[in-house]
């Protein structure tokens, strides 16, 4: 296995750096300092701050600069994951402008659950759930007293949402990660890890879960709600992400049922797959989606992967390895990210596009010590520089957020289809490059750094 220490050499030292770069990491040479993935990170950090409104709580930023009406609540791409991103910029720095930053964008969305909060959408990546996650990891930097209390407020909130039944509880009709039950139930399981009543909400929404699954060819699926039946097999909304948070409540609870539903899950994605040559792929939906394949977070192997991990973590059994390095080779044969296919098209950020893909690369890498990192962070990291706008507002992405919207292109701040989420995934590797562990985890993710 590659030392950290060798692949962090090597990578510094065979990293093919943009002229724009080349320049800046030279002057910073000059100055004592060699740190370029910090050095991107501040000019995502300093297009977003171009767009910043004053608000009367603190300070908000559009998903789209060029609407200003556009401030979003989600974390998905709207205020918290520009929160979280200047808030990994201070951990990454130690310069407490940042933290004052992410702190007056954490003030904004106070307000606004203190307004909406009983109205808002409960989900993690879409509501009240992203807020919770948002305010506890401020908590954890500064002002406790403060982020804390909000963290609170708004873990009650869910509680007083949740709808009970005979057959468990929920908070709406949807079962996935991005806004239903399995991604709430992963902030709960997350964040207060050793409250029992959490862990017993959890539970009671993953046996509600459990109760929705349907059986199918090789084990059990989940549709993300029961009216909504267009199939969609992988992490964000299906099969893959409601069987990865049955997993993590096994993991925690113990309880057997939750640990056969997530294999039934499993089963059902391995009779679906599609293979050639050790290479894995699921189709992104049923019927006329069948030979649709994404690659990134969302409906791809980056996303699925995470099932497998998670399941090899539980059993200790190599088949579910297996499965991890056969979706990375689904990737791999792909060509990306230098080959854009149907389900990779000109999008480079965390949900659908290269940062998702490079990310996961580097979670193999810190996970598992994959040998070939190196190389595949690279060449997905070349094609993010090209592909960037860059002058003297900044550094941005201007993209098609939707496959079947290619020609609707706009450049975005937020976290999963933006500018945040792309400079994360450059903190990420600057911290990787210091040989430290970035801070901001989030509760969908297994992947953790090797001693």
């Amino acid at each position: 296995m590659t030392s950290r220490r060798t692949f962090l050499v090597s990578a510094a030292g065979a990293m093919a750096l943009p002229p724009f770069l080349r320049a800046r990491v030279e002057g910073l040479r000059a100055a004592g300092r060699e740190r370029p993935y910090l050095d991107l990170a501040l000019e995502c950090a300093r297009w977003i701050e171009a767009s910043r409104q004053s608000t009367a709580a603190g300070a908000a930023w559009p998903a789209d600069p060029l609407k200003p009406e556009s401030v979003g609540l989600d974390l998905y791409n709207g205020m918290p994951g520009v929160v979280l991103f200047y808030l990994e910029l201070y951990h990454a720095t130690g310069e407490v402008q940042w933290l004052r930053t992410a702190s007056t964008g954490a003030d904004h969305l106070i307000a606004a659950m203190a307004e909406q909060g009983e109205t808002m959408d409960p989900g993690f990546y879409t509501g009240l759930a992203g807020f919770a996650f948002t305010f506890d990891q401020l908590a954890q930097a500064g002002n406790a007293d403060r982020y804390h209390a909000a963290a609170e407020r708004t873990l009650d909130l869910l509680v007083e949402r949740v709808t009970r039944s005979g057959k468990g509880i929920a908070w709406n009709d949807v079962n996935d990660i991005i806004s239903g039950s399995s991604g709430i139930g992963l902030t709960l399981l997350a964040l207060r890890p050793k409250d029992g009543r959490f862990t017993a909400l959890a539970a009671d929404a993953g046996r509600a879960l459990v109760e929705r699954g349907m059986p199918a060819e090789g084990g059990l699926t989940w549709l993300m709600t029961p009216s909504f039946q267009r199939n969609m097999p992988n992490f964000s909304h299906g099969t893959a992400g409601v069987a990865y948070f049955l997993a993590t409540l096994h993991q925690r609870t113990g309880d057997r049922s939750f640990l056969d539903a997530a294999l039934a899950g499993a089963g059902y994605l391995d009779a679906i797959a599609t293979r050639r040559d050790g290479a894995t792929v699921i189709r992104h939906h049923d019927g006329d989606g069948r030979d649709l394949f994404y690659l990134s977070w969302c409906h791809g192997p980056v996303g699925t992967a995470r099932l497998f991990y998670r399941l090899h973590r539980i059993t200790g059994d190599q088949v579910w390895m297996g499965w991890v390095e056969s979706l990375t080779r689904g990737i791999l044969a792909s060509g990306v990210p230098e080959q854009r296919t149907p389900g990779f098209w000109n999008n480079i950020s965390q949900c659908c596009g290269d940062a998702g893909v490079g990310q996961y690369f580097l979670d193999l890498q810190e996970s598992l010590g994959d040998r070939a990192g190196r190389e595949r962070i690279e060449r997905v990291l070349s094609d993010i520089t090209e592909r960037a706008t860059r002058d003297e507002r900044g550094l941005r992405w201007v993209q098609a957020e939707h496959r079947v919207q290619p020609e609707n292109r706009v450049a975005q701040t937020g976290f999963m289809q933006g500018a945040a989420g792309v400079g994360t995934l450059y903190l990420r590797l600057d911290a990787v490059e210091r040989g430290m562990r970035w801070r901001v985890h989030f509760p969908d993710t297994p992947w953790e750094r090797t001693p």
